[in-house]
Parts: structure tokens; sequence; C-alpha cells
């Protein structure tokens, strides 16, 4: 489920024969000159329809920790979502004000009040945000979405675990299906498949990677002033007539 940063890249994906998008937090505040976490509840929404009304493709959304610290806020971002028609969303159990994970009796009420707005309209992936914010502890990671697939979550997702045996006993403790992301270290898709993962995505990567790539163009432009992008230019070009006429 590769994460799309705008409505073209959405498009450009659906045409490689992809089944479903995901949008990215930190990829679309990049399209706007920000850092991750500085978009808004407003702008994340209006974003990710944005995106599901591109393409005929089931879009998630990735809507952070549901944009409020309480139960009901959360709810209503849930409820948002399923309006503007996504499939599915994402919560996290990071606070974004306080740069922090939520306690976890307070994080399972966030996802079960999330789960019952959530119910019969989207899929809700509760995401054990553990091994991004500088707290790798797996025991902590499986014990919280435990937790979260008891209060309701349709799907779990501890981003940032990249070991297959870490993948592997996550997957063996849990009983809803697992998503992983695409990180350093990461096991190719096959063998995440063996391992019993059901889903994977690729977060900001696809974003940073085409930025990576102008940093790149560029810099060969102003240091040596040859124009050795022209080739991978060229594969845009063929890509964007393809998918957009």
């Amino acid at each position: 489920m590769p994460n799309a940063w705008d409505i073209g890249s959405a498009k450009l994906l659906a045409s490689l024969g992809f089944g479903a998008l995901a949008t990215t937090s930190s990829g679309h505040a990049a399209t706007l000159g920000r850092l991750d976490g500085s978009v808004t509840r407003e702008e994340a929404l209006e974003h990710a329809g944005s995106i599901a009304g591109a393409t005929g493709l089931p879009v998630s959304a990735d809507l952070e920790d549901g944009f409020g610290a309480d139960p009901d806020t959360v709810a209503e971002t849930v409820r948002r979502a399923a309006d503007v028609g996504l499939a599915g969303c994402s919560v996290e159990d990071h606070s974004r004000d306080s740069d922090d994970l939520y306690e976890l009796e307070h994080a399972r009420e966030r996802v079960a009040a999330a789960a019952h707005a959530a119910r019969g309209r989207i899929v809700l992936t509760a995401r054990a945000e553990n091994f991004v914010s500088g707290r790798p502890d797996l025991k902590d990671a499986i014990a919280r979405l435990q937790a979260y697939q008891e209060a309701g979550a349709d799907v779990l997702f501890a981003p940032g675990l990249s070991s297959a045996q870490d993948i592997g006993t996550l997957v063996r403790e849990l009983d809803r299906p697992v998503n992983v992301l695409v990180v350093a270290g990461v096991p190719p898709v096959a063998e995440l498949a063996a391992l019993g993962v059901s889903r994977i995505s690729i977060g900001g990567g696809f974003a940073f990677a085409a930025l990576g790539t102008l940093v790149e163009a560029a810099t060969e432009l102003r240091d040596h002033g040859t124009y050795g992008f022209l080739p991978e230019a060229r594969v845009g070009s063929t890509a964007v007539k393809s998918a957009f006429g």
C-alpha cells in the first residue's frame, strides 16, 4: 500500500497497478514546506480527501494522533475521515503536543473511541509508536497493540520494526492483520508475507526519494553545469503522459 503525497503521485501509483494507496503525513507536510507534525486536521482531511477522489482506489490516511489527546476528538477525526471518502485511516499513540507516548490505558480508550466511530464505515489501523519515537521496546509495543485489538482496531502497526525476528514475534502475538513500514533492514515483501504480514506501507519513503532526486539533480546543475538527470526526467515525463492522459 504505497503512500502518495499529492494527487499526481496518487495517479502515477494507480497507473502502476497498485490496488490501494495511503497518504503520508511527512510527505504531505514537505509539499507545504513544513516538517511532519505541523499539518492541521483540516489540512490533513482536505488533502486525504483529494487523494481519495483522484483515483478509484481505496485510500487509507495517516492521521497522526487523531489531532487531539481526548477520545472524543479522535472519534470526530475518524468520522470526518469517513465523510471525505477514505476507506481507512491510522491513529498513533504518540502525542503531537507532548512528544511522548500516551499512557497505555488512555491510549486504549482513544482507540476504542476511534473504533466505535469507524465501525461499518472505515478500516481503523492502530499504531504503537515505540520504535519511531526513541522507545524501542518490543514487549511494550506488543502489549499496546494487544490492547488496541481488544479495543476494536482492525489493523495493527508498529512502525520502525526492521528485523525478521521481531516482526515474526509481533505477528504471532496478535490476532489482527499487521502492517509493516518499509525502513532500512526490513525484509523483502515475499519474506514479510511468509512471516504473516498482511500489509506494507512506505510512509514518506517515495516522497523523500523524489525530493532526494531533485536535490541530486539541482546540485549537479549548480556545481557541474551538467545534465545527468535528464534520463530520469524522461522516465517521469513518460509516466506522467501515460497516467494523466
